[in-house]
């Protein structure tokens, strides 16, 4: 298993004092659900940062660990390198239950997943890093047609799922209830991404409201982009 934590290319930094190790970017909405999760689990993690547009998640330390090559990684104390963020946050859940992100009841949680997916697998593979690249780079795509892109294909799911929320008897504070869990991580984060896009999100005014709800949680807020070592 390679080394991470010895990384020291242009565009890593890391800070110590912790087990295990989150290998993230602040502006990645991935690394923002895990960042959310850990603090809402009250762990603490060194953080390494992969400046993305630098391609220093592209090394061969890093590959060596993640051939996928993407952020974030999660490495836990024995060398063990978790990915993909939905899997990350949810063996979270199990290794450390309290406080849950999941509700107790099998259809309770099966609505919970479904608003998270629905971000999750609807919104982020079209709108994220890589897929706006290729399409700058493979299609002339200038920065208002990426734009236009990202927008779409937000309002395709958000605008079902403002439905969703404004029709189940189950949305509280939060998407579920009156506590946060893995839905929230999910929405919170993208609505980061929105901002950067500068999504209007006047026509979500659920989903404008639990994010401020989440917004108002330190858990949250310690991980939100903007609050991250690597900002810029």
């Amino acid at each position: 298993m390679a080394d991470l934590g010895a990384l020291a290319q242009v565009g890593c930094i890391q800070i110590e004092g912790a087990i295990m190790k989150l290998h993230n970017y602040f502006r990645s909405s991935t690394s923002t659900r895990v960042r959310v999760a850990l603090n809402l689990k009250a762990l603490e993690t060194d953080y390494l940062s992969y400046a993305l547009l630098k391609d220093a998640h592209k090394s061969q330390s890093y590959l060596a660990a993640n051939p996928q090559g993407l952020v974030p990684s999660l490495e836990l104390d024995d060398g063990t390198v978790l990915t993909q963020s939905l899997a990350i946050i949810e063996w979270l859940d199990e290794a450390y239950p309290e406080p849950p992100l999941l509700p107790a009841g099998a259809l309770d949680r099966a609505w919970v997943r479904a608003l998270a997916y629905a971000i999750a697998c609807e919104v982020h593979p079209v709108n994220n890093l890589r897929l706006l690249g290729y399409i700058k780079r493979e299609f002339g795509a200038d920065d208002g047609a990426v734009k236009r892109w990202f927008t779409h294909w937000v309002e395709t799911t958000f605008a079902p799922l403002e439905v969703q929320l404004s029709q189940s008897p189950q949305t509280g504070l939060f998407c579920h209830g009156d506590t946060p869990g893995l839905a929230d991580i999910c929405l919170y984060a993208q609505v980061w991404n929105n901002k950067r896009f500068e999504v209007d999100m006047a026509p979500y005014p659920i989903i404008s409201r639990i994010f401020e709800a989440c917004d108002a949680v330190p858990a949250f807020t310690k991980a939100a982009p903007p609050h991250q070592p690597d900002a810029v």
